[in-house]
């Protein structure tokens, strides 16, 4: 009988490509898009764009979820 082998779910992949750092058009939407969520009510600019820029630039956080292993018989 042959050894069963181990093999990865497709939605256990691990993305390899390195993140890019956000543009300025990139933090510029992720503020307009906080003074959205906010109600479109007044605001200090600045504080939504130093909001949207730890928001992007912060630390990568890890998936919550264990990857999948899927015994297959051959």
């Amino acid at each position: 009988m042959p050894k069963p082998r181990t093999v990865r779910s497709p939605a256990a992949k691990k993305t390899t490509k390195a993140e890019a750092k956000p543009t300025q058009d990139d933090i510029a939407l992720r503020a307009y898009h906080i003074y959205v969520e906010r109600g479109c009510t007044p605001g200090d600019p600045m504080q939504d764009w130093l909001k949207a820029e730890r928001e992007l630039l912060g630390p990568a956080k890890k998936p919550s979820r264990k990857s999948k292993v899927v015994s297959i018989a051959a």
